[in-house]
């Protein structure tokens, strides 16, 4: 049985890989990404998670590895981490009464046959208007800065959001579903690995 590795140090992707029982390893990908590159947005979610994943994929022979990049999107401007309280205001005043998306890539490369697969998924969330008050009091529990788009939508962010259309998994990090599917391909049944088969 080939050993399944996440190339992510996210707690969240560990989180929902083990919310639906998968058995896994973990090994951060040291790949730089770079978000400055001047492609679409869901080619460029996948290009990021597969740079991830192949950096992995060459440390471990017979092996699923599975790498996400998770970043929202406004119009044609892109949002990561926003890495300081000035930048994490500045987008929480742009999302505020706006839809905006959240765009997950991920890869999957099996490294005993060397097939591996790319997509992104691509979810809708709109915000509620935001106060200067709620923005600065949000800010300051520091949650939004670890957080693609500075906000955590299973937290204190989910208070923010008036709907989403798509999947919710997506927005925290992985699209299960779409992942599940994927996976499959690669010989791996995620419900019938839980009957020991």
């Amino acid at each position: 049985m080939e050993k399944i590795i996440l190339a992510s140090q996210s707690p969240r992707r560990k989180e929902l890989l083990e919310q639906i029982g998968l058995n896994f390893e973990i090994e951060p990908s040291n790949y730089q990404e770079d978000m400055s590159l001047r492609m679409a947005p869901g080619k460029l979610a996948k290009y990021l998670s597969l740079g991830k994943a192949k950096d992995v994929a060459k440390r471990h022979k017979n092996s699923i590895i599975i790498a996400a990049d998770t970043f929202c999107v406004l119009g044609k401007e892109v949002f990561g981490k926003p890495k300081t309280v000035e930048r994490a205001k500045m987008i929480l005043h742009k999302f505020s009464g706006r839809a905006h998306a959240v765009i997950t890539g991920f890869t999957i490369i099996d490294t005993r046959t060397d097939k591996s697969f790319s997509e992104f998924v691509k979810t809708k969330v709109y915000f509620k208007k935001l106060s200067e008050e709620e923005i600065n009091a949000y800010v300051a529990t520091g949650e939004p800065l670890n957080f693609a788009g500075a906000y955590a939508i299973q937290h204190l962010g989910g208070l923010f959001v008036r709907k989403i259309v798509g999947d919710y998994s997506n927005i925290i990090g992985l699209p299960i579903p779409a992942l599940a599917a994927e996976l499959e391909k690669f010989g791996i049944n995620i419900l019938l690995k839980h009957n020991g088969r």
